[in-house]
């Protein structure tokens, strides 16, 4: 082996696996001196590090782009073996799927390490794990129970997986590391490691009254900082409420907090300054700990909450386990182990003992032994000849989404509607439906992962508030015009207006983290339902569905939400069965605008509904309906908005709009989830390929200096205008093209993905 390249986080970012990697690499470089180590850095949302030179490429979590790069780097690198630090958090995507974009492309060996194995995983977790073990030659678990659980989960033979143990540095005995600290004469409890609220840390507090009325002498410190996500989202809440725990409970002249983020030789004098060591945490599912291996490997007597990994490495009476959120039980151990000198001293041989062959060089060895049965393993596998891709196997990549227009477009109020080449046009105000279309798409943004999550949170929250502040909660209708002077210009807002906001609001439901926005939107979305059962408009019943199957991803069973669906859907079923025939089998008797939703959504709800014969009807009306919007050439041409197409008339070919095509990627891509054809998917980016000139005038409707799209498409030229529908309509196209490619559904195939990527 000549080069190896290891993939995860890496200090200065702050977190457990860059720690991890950080040391792995350390003893790699160690135990393979004459071999080239070096990193592949993930970068979270937003931040970039100042990293050392061994981090030769860097990776933006969300940046689908980026990982693509990387793959082209290793290939042209020659390297040898990936090792791949796998946590779902760290790679963007669903569950972290972007990273299977990477490790897709590449033809060396990989051997995966895989921190978090879960007993109740999602389909899309399940998933990624199952993909992972389909590329990667090994799979490294710290525990028996990962082990366990990836052979009685996933199916991944015993043969594939390697069991090595987290490393731990070396730890000497030093007398003098509590004088050092200033708790000389002390009794030292300490937790450490970035502070979040699944740490319990409150429990031993609370235990600290306890404790020191039997040992007054104790003393207890938390060490890390915060972690920066938490800080992201809430900032020093966490350890605000500790630090005011302590003071209401009388003990904080007995607590010590250091907020940052320790060097390893720090750690290592705290945790020679330690005589017990406790892990509160709250997680029963946790597999893997290194703060908890550290304390073993240093001989320290532990006392943790029964998580997997406690309950494994803490066997044999190398530790104890107390209840989950049990302040007495952590009090009455604590004061065990510090009264019985005997008891205490054989629990930290026993840790020390066991942590013998946890130490890094010992863990760097065995990593070197996976890595070469990988390589044996890969010289019988699928990639011993490698062939350069040419643009047949591995077609022109997508665009990377930019919110450079969308921010151009959007003041203190909203999304304005339209422009002026690229400039917003202020004297046309804003409108629900342009707003309803953006919060949808941060929506799917937020939720998928981004490198500007602060930004598109906020656009978010600026939408959401437009929404809201356009219903009329006095008539349950959406008002859609708005002035720019912010005067509202009718009482109510078209129908189709109404079904979008109930689209977006839907997703947000479904699919946002944050209960205060969820709580908004579902208040709005419960409160602007029943007005659509009064509807005439099929795509207003179309949007609501699709808004209906956002919410019921998270409310699975609301039987109010179900019953509209079902009478929705069958209503769009029966406009379909009363109107079509077999050379127009369509919903009305004219082909108008946005037409890829009434089949979409009939899929959709559908599929959902196990009606085979409404999932039919809409891939047999999707079907027809690209026949009739294909041009002699075999280019997507949407069906013009001057004219539209009338049973027995003539297409209008112009003006085409963006609308349109977005309508059909996103049906082609939900009758692909639901169907299986993989001619979906090539229909999918078929259509899209019109915003990036496949059109009659081969010219590119994406403007890559703006990040804005044009209007539409007149016979003899682009508009050139950049107005929030187009914009919005290609974004919405281009966001759900690279979620699919980046493993957006389960157990989409590599080869089929690749085709429209």
């Amino acid at each position: 082996m000549k080069r190896l390249a290891i993939l995860g986080n890496h200090l200065p970012r702050q977190c457990g696996i860059a720690t991890f990697t950080t040391h792995l690499t350390d003893a790699l470089a160690t135990e393979l001196p004459h071999v080239d180590t070096f990193v592949l850095a993930m970068n979270d949302a937003g931040r970039r590090h100042t990293y050392p030179p061994r981090v030769r490429f860097e990776i933006g979590e969300g940046d689908v782009g980026s990982y693509r790069r990387a793959a082209d780097f290793l290939n042209v690198n020659h390297v040898d073996v990936l090792s791949v630090q796998h946590e779902y958090g760290i790679f963007g995507g669903k569950a972290g799927a972007h990273v299977l974009t990477l490790l897709r492309e590449l033809r060396m060996p990989i051997v995966t390490t895989l921190h978090t194995v879960l007993s109740a995983p999602n389909p899309t977790q399940r998933a990624v794990i199952e993909e992972l073990a389909r590329v990667s030659e090994r799979l490294v678990v710290m525990s028996t129970s990962g082990a366990d659980l990836l052979t009685r989960i996933h199916g991944i033979s015993v043969d594939q997986i390697d069991l090595i143990p987290h490393g731990i540095p070396h730890v000497p005995v030093d007398a003098a590391s509590k004088d050092r600290l200033g708790v000389d004469g002390k009794t030292v409890i300490l937790t450490f490691g970035l502070l979040s609220r699944d740490k319990g840390i409150e429990h031993v507090i609370d235990a600290l009254p306890a404790i020191l009325a039997v040992h007054p002498d104790t003393v207890y410190i938390v060490l890390g900082a915060t972690h920066p996500h938490v800080v992201a989202h809430e900032g020093e809440a966490y350890r605000l409420m500790l630090e005011a725990r302590g003071q209401q409970l009388g003990v904080a002249g007995s607590m010590i907090f250091h907020n940052r983020f320790v060097s390893q030789d720090e750690l290592t004098d705290f945790l020679s300054a330690t005589d017990i060591y406790i892990t509160p945490y709250l997680q029963p599912e946790q597999i893997t700990s290194g703060t908890l291996a550290y304390a073993v490997g240093a001989g320290k007597a532990v006392i943790s909450t029964p998580y997997i990994y406690a309950r494994e490495l803490l066997a044999d009476g190398r530790g104890v386990l107390v209840p989950w959120r049990d302040s007495s039980a952590i009090a009455r151990e604590v004061i065990t182990l510090v009264s019985d000198g005997d008891a205490q001293r054989t629990m930290c041989a026993r840790a020390a003992a066991y942590g013998v062959g946890m130490t890094w060089p010992a863990v760097g060895r065995r990593y070197v032994e996976s890595f070469e049965r990988a390589q044996t393993e890969h010289t019988r596998r699928r990639r011993t000849t490698f062939r350069a891709q040419t643009l047949a196997a591995r077609p022109a990549g997508l665009p990377e989404i930019t919110l450079k227009h969308v921010e151009a477009m959007t003041d203190d109020t909203g999304m304005l509607q339209h422009a002026i080449f690229s400039i917003p046009r202020y004297d046309e105000g804003y409108c629900l439906d342009d707003n309803a279309r953006a919060l949808l798409l941060m929506a799917l943004l937020e939720e998928a992962g981004t490198d500007d999550p602060v930004v598109v949170r906020a656009f978010g929250l600026r939408y959401l508030a437009f929404v809201n502040h356009a219903f009329d909660r006095a008539t349950g209708r959406f008002r859609n015009f708005l002035s720019y002077a912010r005067q509202w210009l009718e009482p109510y807002g078209s129908e189709d207006s109404h079904g979008r906001a109930l689209w977006a609001l839907g997703a947000i439901i479904g699919r946002a983290g944050d209960p205060g926005r969820q709580s908004l939107a579902g208040e709005l979305f419960h409160a602007a339902l029943p007005a659509v059962s009064g509807f005439t408009s099929p795509r207003a019943w179309a949007y609501a569905l699709l808004g209906i199957d956002e919410y019921l991803k998270a409310f699975q069973g609301d039987s109010t939400a179900e019953a509209r669906r079902e009478e929705l859907a069958g209503r769009l079923f029966g406009l379909f069965e009363r109107t079509s025939r077999r050379d127009w089998p369509w919903f009305e008797d004219s082909v108008t605008y946005c037409n890829g939703r009434l089949p979409q959504a009939l899929i959709v709800s559908g599929d959902r509904m196990h009606r085979t014969d409404m999932v039919e009807a809409g891939m047999r009306s999707l079907d027809w309906l690209l026949s009739v919007q294909s041009s002699p050439d075999r280019q997507f041409a949407a069906i013009g908005s001057s004219g539209f197409y009338t049973r027995g008339g003539v297409p209008a070919t112009f003006d085409q709009q963006p609308v349109e095509a977005s309508a059909i990627v996103s049906a082609c891509l939900d009758a692909y989830r639901v169907h299986g054809d993989g001619r979906w998917l090539v229909q999918a980016r078929w259509a899209f390929n019109w915003f990036l000139g496949e059109n009659h005038l081969q010219h590119w409707l994406f403007d890559p200096s703006t990040g804005g799209c044009r209007d539409g498409l007149h016979a003899d030229r682009p508009n050139q205008n950049q107005g929030a529908e187009a914009t919005l309509s290609f974004l919405l196209a281009l966001h759900e093209l690279r979620a699919m490619t980046a493993f957006d559904v389960p157990g989409v195939p590599a080869e089929t993905l690749q085709s429209i990527s």
